[in-house]
């Protein structure tokens, strides 16, 4: 059968598409033919149907060429043929003019828009504080610098990260919400571009945060953010404080080197498993941290009071009826819980946990004191202690290494983990001074897995979250440690204890699904290591309260039974606690009462109550204090490194 060729509909769309593809001239030329084809016979009929056309056929054709001509904006100009084209001939060149120069306009605009959307204009602004990179703590840093800020007049914080503006305005807006006076400004591109980095204007900012990436292996870009600030700044004493923090050690040289001398940089693995150890040693702990950690409620604030110049450390503790006194900022270098006889001198400026900078106003509160009802002092007890660490992931060793630290002789460490048992006890140091490790092989969230241990016999569990590994699909870092935590709140309930345990989860999304007990110990990581860097960013003498406060050795808080500071079953002021604690060589800060431990919001906790606060003190209630590790000093004692001056005894 003869098989028909394409139609004339076909050849005739063929022809036009192939006219088409020729180019712009192509394009104008048929633009020009439907004009005509449009314009000329609708000029010609309005000039055919008008009550005032002319009479003759060359007025009528003159009189539709001026229409086509003012339509198209040719002109119109009728008369000789030269005069008509010479018309033509300006018209098309104003055409093209305007045309050009709409286009030019349009696209710069068009460009000058793209760019603001991209976040590549330059801020003109001081006194703000920038933020670099973008990770789980940008939410955290953020929120906190909006909660500092909620005083000040118009603050800014600029966020700068490889990542698309709006994108990322809609993320911060989301989880942030309302920002009150802070204005919000997100700014695109490379950290580690200095050329890009200037467009925050770092060298007018009042801080900069450089955030630590979600994986170890790239604090190389925090190396190369710190480079960058110093190129932008010229110099390592110019430009605005830094606040830094990398994940993995061996990148804390290059990144303190790189922040030069006004650059703070935290190792945040390190301090994570320091907290983890405190509190799986002191349950109730992660409460206090998080609350002297965020800037909703109490926090640290350097003080001044001429009024106290000259008078001893200890009579700071009671002169305050909305603070608690806790150190003294002398040389520059904070100094936690001095002797109580030390003498505050006029250059010396207390530190003070109070709701704001400018609140702590003195008062006498020696007279709330009643001394009939200060407990005599009891000798510590100093027992082995046994914890079970559920888990294994990079900050396992340095949890198991700060627990070890301040552990008593004769302490054991059970590890159940997937990984090899010569892995855990290489991690482990396998002893230490006067502690064990006992590794075990096995899947947390196996019930089998667990029900062969005697819950009863520890102290605190910890329980970490196991990290991807390679080949493996990828999986939310919490949903094992929360499968673990179902097993466990299963097991304690058939063995009739609840236990002390402390979660590490990665996402505070997860903590209302963690099957935990009210006022449980729950470490999320990434928000701890950006309530810390805001705070730092506020006031750099709190590097050095912090480092000290989380350190395994030296003063830090504690959680102590009441019964060593009152008698129990009174009613006491607060006021009596701290002097109490005074003559213990320590700084109460607050209490957690046993009573209210399971409920909202607090949990128990009060951090720096009124001295004048009185309440019924139990058995189970326990006194937030700043000491040492193995009690305070009683009146004396100079910290080592530190000439201390106190008054003749």
């Amino acid at each position: 059968m003869e098989q028909r060729g394409p139609g004339a509909g076909a050849r005739a769309r063929y022809w036009f598409d192939t006219t088409l593809a020729r180019g712009t001239s192509a394009l104008v030329g048929w633009l020009v033919v439907v004009c005509l084809a449009v314009v000329v016979p609708a000029s010609a009929a309005l000039v055919w149907t008008s009550g005032h056309a002319p009479a003759t056929l060359p007025g009528k054709l003159a009189a539709v060429w001026r229409l086509t001509g003012e339509t198209l904006r040719l002109g119109g100009t009728t008369g000789t043929p030269v005069r008509v084209v010479l018309s033509v001939l300006l018209a098309l060149v104003a055409l093209v003019y305007v045309s050009t120069l709409v286009g030019l306009i349009t696209t710069g605009l068009t460009e000058r828009l793209i760019a603001l959307r991209r976040g590549r204009s330059t801020l003109v602004e001081r006194g703000h504080v920038v933020v670099l990179g973008w990770s789980e703590q940008v939410f955290t840093v953020v929120s906190e610098l909006v909660a500092a800020g909620a005083n000040q007049r118009g603050p800014a914080v600029a966020v700068l990260a490889d990542r698309d503006k709006t994108a990322m305005e809609e993320a911060l807006y989301g989880k942030v919400g309302p920002t009150g006076r802070t204005r919000l400004i997100c700014r695109s591109g490379p950290s580690a571009d200095p050329a890009v980095l200037a467009l925050t204007s770092p060298a007018t900012a009042d801080s900069v945060i450089v955030l630590p990436p979600d994986e170890s292996r790239s604090d190389a870009d925090v190396v190369k953010a710190l480079l960058a600030l110093r190129a932008t700044a010229r110099g390592d004493e110019a430009g605005a404080p830094v606040v830094a923090a990398v994940r993995d050690s061996s990148y804390l040289l290059a990144a303190r080197l790189a922040a030069g001398a006004r650059g703070i940089v935290l190792e945040s693995d390190t301090v994570t498993a320091r907290l983890i150890a405190q509190a799986a040693r002191r349950p109730g702990l992660s409460l206090v941290h998080r609350e002297l950690l965020d800037f909703a409620g109490d926090e640290f604030y350097p003080a001044s009071h001429p009024s106290l110049v000259g008078r001893a450390f200890g009579d700071a503790l009671l002169a305050y009826g909305n603070a608690s006194a806790v150190g003294l900022i002398r040389d520059g270098a904070p100094w936690l819980n001095p002797p109580a006889r030390t003498v505050i001198g006029p250059d010396d400026r207390l530190i003070v946990i109070a709701a704001d900078d400018d609140t702590a106003e003195l008062a006498d509160c020696t007279p709330f004191v009643e001394e009939r009802l200060v407990a005599s002092p009891r000798p510590p007890e100093i027992r082995p202690e046994r914890v079970l660490l559920l888990g294994w992931n990079r900050r396992a060793p340095l949890v198991l290494r700060e627990w070890g630290r301040n552990a008593p002789p004769g302490s054991v460490a059970d590890v159940v983990a997937d990984e090899e048992e010569a892995t855990v006890r290489a991690a482990a140091g396998t002893g230490g001074a006067g502690w064990s490790c006992v590794p075990r092989r096995g899947d947390t969230t196996r019930p089998e897995t667990l029900s062969g241990l005697d819950l009863a016999c520890y102290d605190s569990v910890i329980v970490l979250g196991r990290e991807s590994r390679p080949g493996e699909p990828p999986e939310e870092p919490d949903t094992r440690t929360l499968v673990t935590l179902l097993v466990l709140r299963h097991l304690e309930r058939r063995a009739g204890r609840e236990l002390p345990v402390v979660t590490e989860l990665t996402d505070d999304g997860n903590r209302p699904l963690a099957p935990l007990g009210p006022g449980a110990d729950v470490i999320i990581s990434g928000k701890l290591i950006g309530l810390l860097m805001a705070q730092i960013s506020q006031n750099r003498h709190l590097a050095a309260v912090f480092d000290e406060l989380f350190s395994a050795g030296g003063t830090q808080i504690h959680l102590r039974p009441a019964a060593d500071y009152v008698l129990t079953g009174h009613e006491a002021s607060f006021a009596t606690v701290v002097a109490a604690a005074r003559g213990r060589g320590e700084c109460a800060i607050g209490y957690r009462g046993h009573a209210e431990a399971g409920h909202a919001p607090g949990y128990g906790l009060r951090v720096n109550p009124p001295k004048s606060a009185r309440r019924r003190w139990d058995a189970g209630d326990e006194v937030v204090v700043i000491a040492g590790e193995g009690g305070g000093r009683p009146d004396g004692g100079v910290p080592r490194s530190r000439g201390a001056r106190e008054s003749p005894a």
